[in-house]
C-alpha cells in the first residue's frame, strides 16, 4: 500500500508561499476557506493553471486571510479555484458521508426493460423485456427476454403514465403480455403477475465458457460496481475459467450500473485477467508539478502501481495467461466508466484489449479525499467542521506513459441501443451482439452494424441507465503516517 508523505511536501510548499510559521493560527472564521485554498494549492491537479493558485500569489498569512475574506462561504472559494472545463472535483459538505459502497440491494420484482413509442400511436408505448435478474421473483415467472408488454392491471401504458406504472406504482402488479411485428402491437392472452421484494443482487450476472474453434473463451457478463463487495466472487471464478483452461475471454459491461472506483481494485481485476510478474508496471502516475517533482525526489515508487498477487494476505489472485480481452460496452448513452477506462488504459501494454460498443469518454483522471489536518488525512482532522475535499490531482498512464483523455475507439461498433426485434437469448450465439464478437474471435473480422436502429424506433427508457449512478472517477487511497 502507498504511503504518500505529503506532510513533508506540504510543509515545504507553503512555508515558501505564505511565510507561515507553526504559531500561526489561523482565524477561526478563516478555517475551512484556509483548508480549501491550501489543499488545492498543494495537491489540485491543474493548480498550475490557476492564477489564485500559484506559489507566489500571496507574500504573506494577511495578504492570504483578506482574499478569503473576500468569498460569501468556502463553496463558491472552491468553486473559483477551479478550472471551468473540471467538473469531478468535488467539496464534501459531512465527510461521514463517504463510505465504502455496501452490497447492492434493491426493493424490485426483477424485470429489466425498455419502453420504445408505439409506432401505430404515439401516444402509447410498448415494454419490451431486456433481461431478468436471477433468484428474483420475475425469475420465477414465465416471462423472458425480447418479450413485450403493453399494459399494467388493465391500463393501456402510455408516455405519461409508464413511469408511474412500472416505477413509482404499486409493489404488486400484472403485466398484460403483446406480440409486436415492428409494426402492430396485439395484446395476447397471457399476464406475468410480479412482486417487488428485497433483493441482494449476485457478483455476477452470468459466467460460462464457449468453445470457439480451439478456444475456450470465458465470458462473464457483470452488473455491478468495482469494490472490495465483488473481488472475492471475481477471484473465485476467475479460478473456475483457469481450470477450465480459458484462453480468450469476453467481459460483458452492457448492463453494469458501476461508475468509478479505487485504483487497488481496479489493479486486482487486471491481475485476474493477465499474469504477470510482481515487478511489471500496471499504472502510472501524474500528479502536478511540483507533487510530481517532489514524490520523484523522496518516493518515486510510490508514483506506480504494479501488477498486485494478492487479494488480502491471505488469499491469491487468480490470473489467467490470455493473450486477447474483448470488453463490451454496448448501451444507451453509456461511453464506459472511469473504471472500464482505466483497466483498458493499463491492460493494453501487456494484452491485446478489443472494444466492442462505443467511443468512451475518456475519464483520465483521478482523485483523492483530503481532511482538514496537518497531513491531510483522517485521524489528525479538524473537529471543528466536517468538510473534505475530493479534487482531482492526477492522470493516469501505462506501463509506456500512454493517458486516453480522448478516449478509446472500438474496434467493433455498435449501436446504441439493441435491436428490440431482435434480441436474442444472453450467452447464447443467438445473442447478436455476442454473436458479433464471437464471429471477430473466429475470423479475425471485426464487423460493425452499420444498420442502426431501420425501423425508426424512438427509444424513450431503459431501466438499466437510472441505476447507473454519477461517475465520481477513480481514486487513490493515501494511508500516511501519523507526523505529530
Amino acid at each position: 500500500m502507498k504511503i504518500f508523505f505529503k506532510i513533508i511536501f506540504l510543509s515545504i510548499c507553503i512555508s515558501t508561499i505564505v511565510g507561515c510559521s507553526k504559531e500561526y493560527e489561523v482565524p477561526q472564521d478563516l478555517v475551512v476557506n484556509d483548508f480549501v485554498w491550501k489543499g488545492l494549492n498543494a495537491y489540485y491537479l491543474h493548480q498550475d493553471l490557476v492564477p489564485d493558485l500559484a506559489d507566489t500569489r500571496f507574500n504573506s498569512d494577511a495578504q492570504l486571510n483578506n482574499y478569503l475574506s473576500s468569498f460569501p462561504d468556502y463553496n463558491t472559494l472552491f468553486s473559483n479555484l477551479l478550472i471551468s472545463s473540471d467538473v469531478k472535483s468535488t467539496l464534501v459538505e459531512d465527510y461521514n458521508t463517504i463510505t465504502e459502497p455496501l452490497p447492492r440491494t434493491a426493493f424490485t420484482n426483477g424485470l429489466e426493460f425498455g419502453i420504445i413509442e408505439n409506432p401505430s400511436n404515439n401516444d402509447l408505448v410498448i415494454g419490451y423485456v431486456t433481461h431478468i435478474l436471477p433468484n428474483s421473483n420475475a425469475s420465477t415467472k414465465n416471462i423472458i427476454r425480447g418479450e413485450y408488454f403493453s399494459a399494467v392491471d388493465g391500463v393501456q401504458l402510455t408516455k405519461t403514465n409508464y413511469q408511474d406504472l412500472l416505477i413509482n406504482g404499486l409493489d404488486n402488479f400484472t403485466l398484460q403480455m403483446a406480440n409486436f411485428d415492428g409494426t402492430i402491437t396485439t395484446p395476447n392472452t397471457k399476464t406475468v403477475t410480479l412482486e417487488k421484494q428485497a433483493y441482494t443482487y449476485p457478483a455476477t450476472f452470468m459466467e460460462k465458457v464457449i468453445p470457439v474453434n480451439a478456444e475456450n473463451v470465458g465470458y462473464l457478463m457483470y452488473q455491478n460496481d468495482f469494490s472490495n463487495n465483488y473481488i472475492n466472487d471475481l477471484n473465485n471464478i476467475f479460478l473456475n475459467f483457469n481450470n477450465q483452461s480459458v484462453n480468450k475471454l469476453i467481459l460483458d459491461f452492457r448492463y453494469n450500473i458501476g461508475t468509478g472506483g479505487f485504483a487497488k481494485n481496479i489493479a486486482k481485476i487486471a491481475a485476474m485477467i493477465t499474469e504477470q510478474n510482481a515487478d511489471e508496471i500496471l499504472i502510472k502516475e501524474q500528479w502536478n508539478s511540483k507533487a510530481q517533482s517532489w514524490f520523484l525526489a523522496n518516493q518515486p515508487d510510490s508514483l506506480v502501481t504494479k501488477f498486485p498477487k494478492t487479494i488480502n494476505p491471505n488469499i491469491n489472485i487468480n490470473s489467467l495467461n490470455i493473450s486477447d480481452v474483448y470488453i463490451i460496452l454496448n448501451g444507451p448513452n453509456f461511453e464506459g466508466s472511469s473504471a472500464t477506462e482505466l483497466l483498458i488504459n493499463s491492460l493494453k501494454p501487456h494484452l491485446n484489449v478489443h472494444i466492442i460498443g462505443n467511443q468512451t469518454a475518456g475519464n483520465n483522471t483521478g482523485a483523492i479525499t483530503l481532511y482538514n489536518s496537518e497531513d491531510y488525512d483522517f485521524p489528525l482532522k479538524n473537529e471543528t467542521h466536517t468538510v473534505a475535499l475530493q479534487p482531482i490531482v492526477l492522470n493516469f498512464l501505462n506501463k509506456n506513459d500512454q493517458t486516453y483523455e480522448n478516449g478509446f475507439s472500438p474496434n467493433i461498433n455498435l449501436c446504441a441501443n439493441e435491436d428490440v426485434l431482435d434480441l436474442g437469448i444472453l450467452g447464447e450465439d443467438s445473442d447478436p451482439i455476442l454473436n458479433s464478437v464471437l464471429n471477430y474471435i473466429s475470423t479475425g473480422n471485426a464487423v460493425s452494424n452499420t444498420n442502426c436502429n431501420p425501423n425508426n424506433f424512438d427509444y424513450l427508457f431503459n431501466s438499466i441507465n437510472t441505476q447507473r449512478t454519477l461517475d465520481k472517477g477513480i481514486f487513490i487511497e493515501q494511508n500516511l503516517p501519523n507526523t505529530n
